[in-house]
């Protein structure tokens, strides 16, 4: 008998549900030849409580895409339909039941696709890990973990992966699928063995909105959700709550993306990456994001990114809010080895060891029109820290922010940094040997136009900005004054246009 538990809204009593049948056919393989696809269509449709939506509009649409037969046409080319895609399926009714939520996406994966509505407010609960052979070849993967190790030599020398550990509740998706949650709850029950909610494998394309998934729980990357390299997500207002990946030193708490994801009006809440080198809390992404309208609340990573971890990806963020996140660099955010945009941003009240708000590594960390206040580091870069990586911060603010260290708004080492058209105001760097309340430089090179670096405070001068072994460049129309105990006086280097 299934150990999965019904649905809180489910009535009935329990009962061996038919898709056992559906899925043990399909276990061995989920690519079937067309009379196996059509007869196990043909059972899905029968499985109980599977009712499609709109099988009349679909009837009716389909009668509708047939034209008039032309001359020479023979019955084939008339049986086609006038438009590509216009063959699919409806819409499939999911019952509050997650022995049924199962029985649909084995389906849906059967049929080449499908979109599934979940029951309203339902809570979907999964005692047990899915057991399915997995049909990922391993193909794309293998390419990309080869260039891996070729780029950096010292990732060959990872322990593979265990493949026991990667483990799901639901079926892998392998077709293009589209989970309408309609505001229902996806969760591991809390005693269960760990396991995600979704895989994405090479080839699948997931579409999630209006869902909740709760507890997820990873023995490697994506605590509920992975993406693998060649496969895509869409995620629509889906929450994501204390979720947990184990990875020793992948991580994604909430959500992993190796592929190409898109992320709109979603939260984050509570996630971790809690692996001795755990990245991205909330969400970490190795290949191509974009994220927009979107917030991550207390989520932590023990090694960067306690909100979100771009690693070695491409990640395009606009519009977010970062509060009360934690990580041991990057408490709201973390671009190391990555290109990450960031535009009308907020990075409230995180703490981290390095980089309070951000962190920046070896990479390239774009930030517009940003609002920076109320972080914390215990070491340095209340604010922001960049390391070794190009950083230009363009209309943005940065006030309030406190380091033990160094570089209450900015700490920057041997890194390329520009600060144009902001505001660095009331930093404050409070250790005792604590210097550069506003900027410090420490190699590299700093350029300053038409900003303010003001009221900004530190225990050893100079409270504005300190320069060592770097190029410090301030325009004529920046104003660099009242930092206590001095604006640019105590800095190695000597700093032009900036009063004592």
């Amino acid at each position: 008998m299934s150990t999965y538990r019904e649905g809180d809204g489910a009535t009935r009593p329990r009962r061996r549900s038919r898709w056992f049948i559906a899925s043990g056919l399909l276990a061995g393989s989920l690519v079937v030849g067309a009379a196996g696809a059509a007869a196990a269509a043909d059972r899905a449709l029968t499985l109980p409580g599977l009712a499609r939506l709109t099988p009349a509009a679909d009837d009716d649409r389909r009668d509708g895409d047939r034209q008039a037969p032309r001359p020479g046409q023979d019955d084939a080319e008339r049986a086609r339909p006038a438009t590509p895609g216009t063959g699919k399926r409806g819409v499939v009714s999911v019952p509050c039941d997650a022995a049924k939520l199962v029985a649909a996406l084995v389906t849906a994966n059967a049929e080449g696709g499908g979109e599934l509505r979940l029951a309203p407010k339902c809570r979907y609960t999964l005692t047990e890990a899915f057991h399915e052979t997995d049909q990922y070849d391993g193909g794309i993967r293998d390419a990309r973990e080869a260039a891996d190790a070729a780029e950096t030599p010292g990732d060959a020398e990872a322990p593979p992966h265990n493949p026991a550990d990667d483990t799901a509740g639901l079926p892998v998706i392998y077709q293009p699928i589209t989970i309408d949650g309609a505001g229902a709850t996806i969760a591991r029950a809390a005693q269960a063995a760990s396991f995600r909610f979704f895989t994405v494998r090479d080839g699948g394309e997931l579409t999630l909105r209006d869902v909740e998934l709760h507890n997820g729980r990873s023995a490697i990357e994506g605590g509920s959700v992975h993406v693998v390299h060649g496969a895509t997500a869409v995620v629509e207002r889906v929450t994501v709550t204390q979720s947990t990946s184990l990875s020793p030193e992948g991580g994604g708490g909430g959500i992993f993306n190796d592929g190409n994801m898109v992320v709109t009006d979603s939260t984050f809440v509570g996630n971790s990456a809690s692996g001795a080198a755990g990245k991205g809390g909330g969400l970490l992404n190795g290949g191509v994001l974009t994220l927009k309208r979107s917030e991550f609340h207390r989520n932590s990573a023990n090694a960067y990114g306690g909100g979100l971890g771009n690693y070695r990806g491409a990640a395009d963020v606009e519009s977010v809010s970062f509060t009360q996140n934690s990580a041991g660099q990057g408490g709201g955010l973390a671009s190391f080895s990555a290109r990450t945009k960031v535009s009308d941003t907020e990075l409230l009240n995180n703490t981290a060891q390095v980089g309070g708000g951000a962190a920046n590594s070896d990479a390239v960390l774009v930030m517009r029109t940003m609002t920076i206040r109320g972080n914390t580091s215990t070491l340095n870069g209340g604010g922001v820290s960049t390391v070794k990586g190009l950083t230009p911060i363009d209309d943005s603010v940065i006030d309030g922010n406190t380091t033990h260290g160094l570089g209450a708004g900015i700490y920057a080492e041997k890194a390329n940094l520009l600060v144009r058209g902001s505001d660095v105001t009331r930093n404050e760097a409070v250790g005792a040997a604590s210097q550069g309340g506003g900027i410090y430089a420490s190699a590299g090179s700093v350029a300053i136009y038409t900003s303010k670096i003001t009221h900004n405070a530190s225990t050893v001068k100079p409270g504005g900005i300190f320069g060592m072994h770097a190029q410090v460049k301030i325009d004529d129309e920046s104003v660099v004054v009242e930092n206590e105990p001095t604006n640019c006086e105590g800095s190695q280097v000597p700093i032009a246009h900036c009063f004592r």
